[in-house]
């Protein structure tokens, strides 16, 4: 029998369920009227519980989101998804373009009023980033997913007892399979989609990742529709060119949504649990790449493009990104002060500025990572599904901050911290490499596998090399 995933009520109540505990709505009373029914809980890691719910579970899983959603949150007032709010709650939201937002105030970069860190602002000419620097971004961000990719799903003790059995831990090169007890695989099996393109021994190239999807779909939208794209401009674009079936998450739910015939922002909130998790920030690194010095602009696009699948920390997480690349774009900042110019553009009480701040702080405390990771999962792994956008942002700013931003540590801290391992890791390893300026600059053991080749399902890019990608992208960056 097909399970469907990402999209079956039976299977999203329980997500949604916790989702309602960690934006300050109370869910208890629906959650005891589901589980009085026999209903299940969220599945751990796959998207589809293994049977398929009874046809009364499935109208009840169906009304009580209904309910959910419905049900006040005590945290909206802090974490509002309309850019407006989020701007009027950002005190220090970094100068645009035209210089209509605050200017940076003396002593930018040492912390502002309620602990909001102050961006280094903007260049009075702002430059595209140059295109061997973009394809040193496209280059990492592949790397850097690849990385991740046979150890996504795995518990943090897996990944650390698979690299150990190598000899890479800490983590200094790809995954392999080589010299690895087969009792130790049996126990922390590579993930199934991933082990046959993305181990030391079988890389040909950089496989389909929605992770690489994504940031193509973004470029698509600006080729096609200019900076001034909306909402709807993005949901035309992956109904013409996005199979469904390469959609995952809160935009596997949107895309139904669509279909469904609604329109955005009511697709990112329609019986949509994933509303918080990580989707939106793998499609913005585009938006920085082509408003280099331009953080705020970067942020307003990556908004207009994660509110059609996300609200509030979801979109705060893709915003914080868009504006951290933009500022490393211009090769004028260090990894630290573009990650305190990501936090200009996010609300400074919501759940995502306070991991991030504090993830920040854990990097600069700890000379070992793995205390730094152990923390974070000890705070974060009990309570949040392994692909939510807070644990898995405050992990990557962790990483480079603990860095330095140097690209090998990156990447490799932010694989090594598990959860969404891809993800983080193609994150990091864009806003590394971008800081490194240069292919030249990324290590040949990283690079060389990849043959300047990337597969994917978005119509026209298949095969397309990553300094093709840089061109094209350059030409969104300088296009008026």
């Amino acid at each position: 029998m097909l399970r469907l995933t990402w999209v079956q009520p039976e299977d999203l109540i329980g997500h949604e369920l916790r989702q309602a505990a960690q934006d300050g709505r109370e869910p208890s009373a629906v959650a005891a009227r589901w589980r009085a029914a026999g209903g299940p809980e969220a599945p751990l890691t796959a998207g589809a519980s293994p049977h398929p719910a009874s046809p009364y579970l499935r109208l009840l899983a169906t009304d009580l989101l209904d309910e959910l959603a419905d049900l006040p949150s005590t945290l909206s007032d802090d974490e509002p998804t309309d850019l407006p709010r989020i701007k009027s709650l950002c005190p220090h939201w970094p100068a645009t373009a035209d210089g209509n937002a605050p200017p940076t105030e003396p002593g930018a970069g040492e912390g502002g009023r309620d602990g909001t860190p102050r961006a280094p602002g903007r260049a009075p000419s702002p430059r595209a980033a140059h295109p061997t620097a973009l394809e040193a971004a496209w280059l990492g961000r592949a790397v850097g997913c690849l990385l991740g990719k046979p150890v996504e799903k795995l518990p943090l003790t897996g990944i650390r007892h698979l690299a150990q059995a190598t000899g890479n831990w800490p983590l200094t090169t790809y995954f392999t399979a080589r010299g690895v007890p087969g009792d130790l695989l049996a126990r922390y099996p590579w993930n199934r989609r991933s082990a046959a393109t993305s181990l030391a021994e079988n890389i040909d190239g950089m496989p389909e990742d929605d992770d690489l999807d994504h940031p193509l779909l973004a470029l698509l939208v600006l080729q096609r529709h200019g900076r001034a794209f909306t909402s709807t401009d993005v949901a035309r674009v992956w109904l013409d060119e996005l199979p469904a079936g390469r959609a995952f998450t809160a935009e596997r739910v949107a895309y139904r949504n669509l279909l469904s015939g609604l329109e955005p922002p009511l697709t990112a909130r329609h019986h949509n649990p994933f509303r918080e998790w990580i989707g939106a920030l793998i499609r913005a690194d585009v938006h920085g790449w082509t408003n280099p010095g331009d953080p705020a602009a970067a942020a307003e696009q990556a908004h207009r493009d994660a509110t059609l699948t996300h609200t509030a920390n979801g979109v705060y997480a893709a915003m914080f990104t868009a504006a951290v690349i933009a500022t490393a774009a211009t090769g004028d900042h260090d990894v630290h002060a573009c990650l305190r110019t990501g936090l200009t553009v996010v609300p400074p009480r919501s759940r995502l500025a306070l991991a991030v701040r504090r993830a920040v702080r854990l990097a600069h405390e700890h000379t070992d990572f793995d205390t730094v990771v152990d923390v974070l999962h000890d705070t974060y792994a009990a309570t949040h599904h392994w692909v939510h956008a807070v644990p898995n942002t405050a992990l990557i700013a962790a990483a480079l901050t603990h860095a330095d931003g140097d690209f090998t540590g990156s990447i490799c801290r932010a694989v090594s911290g598990g959860w969404d391992t891809d993800s983080n890791g193609a994150t990091a390893g864009s806003v590394a490499a971008l800081l490194a300026g240069s292919p030249r600059a990324l290590p040949e053991r990283w690079t060389a596998p990849l043959k300047n080749r990337l597969a994917t399902s978005v119509g026209g890019f298949h095969g397309a090399g990553f300094d093709t990608l840089a061109r094209l992208t350059h030409l969104e960056a300088t296009r008026p």
